[in-house]
C-alpha cells in the first residue's frame, strides 16, 4: 500500500528549531506517511528578519515559499507557488496557521476538495472577530476536516463555537527537545561561576519576555519579601528590562538580568536555576497559551512555580506548584518553602523531567498528531 502524503505548513517553520514537529512527523510516520514541510523563504520575525534556516542532517523535504506582507501576522499571505504546491497529490494538509488570519484562509481556499485539511489554533479566549477576520475563520472552518486546539484552554474556548463544534478536533500541545534540554551539571556550574554565584544559594529563575502580563512586578515584590537566602536570574528581553535592572541594583549581588540569549544557549541558563517562576497575569485580551519555558525547564529537571493563568496548570501538572495569579502572599510562601527544602526541589524536578519525556517530547507530540490525522 502506498504511503499517505502529508503536507505540514507554517510560517514558524522558517526557524529550523520550529520544524521539530515536521521532523518528528517524518521520523514517526516511517513507512506510512511521506512528510513534506512548507515554510517561508524569508519572514519578518517578531525580533529579527529571518531567512529560511538550514537544518543539518535533514532527511525530509522542505519547500520554500514567498511570504508577502510578513510584517503582519494577521494579513500576510503566501505567493503564487502555494497554489501549485497544494495542487500536488496530498492525502492531508496540516496548516499550523490560525483559521482567522489571511494565510489560514488562503490555505483553506486553495486546498483541493478531495484533500483533508486540518487547521491548528492557539485561541484560548472567546473573541469577537472584526471583518474580514470573522469571514476568514468561517470559510476556513467550513473547508476544514478537523482542527487542533493547542491546549486544554483552547479546546474549552472553541469547542462549542459555530464552525468549531461541527468538526472533529484534538487537544494537543507543542513539544520540547529532550535531547537539548536535559540536566547538565557542568553547564550549571559554568553559568553560576560566570555570575559569581558559587556559594550554593538557591536561584529563582524567569525565562521569557519582559512584559507586564508575564507578572514580573508580582515576582519582584515576592522576592523582596523572602526571609530565606535567594538569588534571582531573569533571562529574556523586552520593555521591562530597565525596571529589572533597577531591581538588580537594589539587590546587589543577588539579581542578574541576561538578555540576547540565543535559543541554543537557553538550556545552560535553565540549568543554573533551582526553581522557574511563571507568574503570568490574565488580561482582558490575553492569558497564558502554553508556557514553552515550563516544559523546557521540566526537561532540565527544574521544577516550576506557576500562576493559574490560562494553560499553565495543564502544562505544569502535578510536577510543580500552581498559585493564584494575584496572591502575592501565596507566592512568598511557596518560594520560601521550595528555596528552603532542597529535597522537595529535587523530587519535583525528577517528576517534572519524567513528565516532559512522557507527555511533551516531540516524538510523543508527533505520534499524537498522526493518530488524529489517521481518524480523518
Amino acid at each position: 500500500m502506498r504511503r499517505r502524503r502529508l503536507l505540514t505548513l507554517s510560517h514558524s517553520y522558517v526557524v529550523a528549531l520550529n520544524r521539530r514537529l515536521a521532523r518528528e512527523l517524518h521520523k514517526v510516520g516511517g513507512e506510512e506517511w511521506e512528510v513534506v514541510a512548507a515554510a517561508p523563504r524569508f519572514f519578518h520575525g517578531d525580533l529579527r528578519p529571518i531567512h529560511l534556516e538550514e537544518e543539518p542532517g535533514r532527511t525530509y523535504d522542505v519547500r520554500g515559499l514567498t511570504a508577502l506582507g510578513s510584517r503582519s501576522l494577521h494579513l500576510f499571505v503566501y505567493g503564487p507557488a502555494l497554489a501549485s504546491l497544494l495542487r500536488e497529490r496530498w492525502d492531508l494538509v496540516h496548516a499550523w496557521e490560525e483559521p482567522y488570519v489571511a494565510c489560514g484562509f488562503q490555505v483553506a481556499a486553495l486546498t483541493p476538495r478531495d484533500t483533508r485539511l486540518v487547521l491548528a489554533t492557539f485561541q484560548n479566549l472567546p473573541k469577537s472577530l472584526p471583518p474580514p477576520f470573522r469571514q476568514f475563520e468561517q470559510v476556513s472552518l467550513r473547508r476544514a476536516a478537523g482542527w487542533i486546539g493547542w491546549g486544554h484552554t483552547v479546546t474549552a474556548a472553541l469547542k462549542d463555537r459555530p464552525g468549531y463544534r461541527d468538526r472533529p478536533h484534538a487537544t494537543l500541545t507543542p513539544g520540547v527537545d529532550v535531547e537539548a534540554f536535559r540536566p547538565d551539571a557542568a553547564a550549571r556550574a559554568a553559568r553560576r561561576t560566570q555570575l559569581g554565584w558559587e556559594d550554593g544559594t538557591p536561584v529563582v529563575g524567569y525565562l521569557g519576555r519582559f512584559v507586564e502580563e508575564k507578572g514580573l512586578g508580582l515576582l519582584q515584590r515576592a522576592l523582596g519579601k523572602l526571609s530565606v537566602p535567594w538569588r534571582a536570574l531573569f533571562v529574556g528581553g523586552g520593555p521591562l528590562e530597565a525596571e529589572l535592572q533597577r531591581f538588580s541594583r537594589a539587590h546587589p549581588g543577588k539579581v542578574a538580568v541576561v538578555t540576547g540569549v540565543p535559543h541554543d544557549e537557553v538550556p545552560s541558563w535553565l540549568n543554573a536555576m533551582d526553581v522557574l517562576a511563571a507568574p503570568s497575569q490574565t488580561r482582558r485580551n490575553w492569558k497564558e497559551q502554553f508556557g514553552r519555558m515550563l516544559v523546557e525547564a521540566a526537561a532540565c529537571g527544574v521544577p516550576s512555580v506557576g500562576s493559574d493563568s490560562g494553560e499553565i496548570p495543564f502544562t505544569v501538572g502535578a510536577a510543580g506548584r500552581i498559585l493564584p495569579e494575584a496572591d502575592e502572599a501565596a507566592w512568598v510562601g511557596a518560594l520560601e518553602s521550595l528555596l528552603s527544602d532542597g529535597a522537595a526541589r529535587r523530587e519535583l524536578g525528577e517528576q517534572a523531567r519524567a513528565r516532559a519525556h512522557a507527555d511533551f517530547s516531540w516524538s510523543t507530540v508527533a505520534r499524537r498528531h498522526l493518530q488524529f490525522f489517521e481518524t480523518l
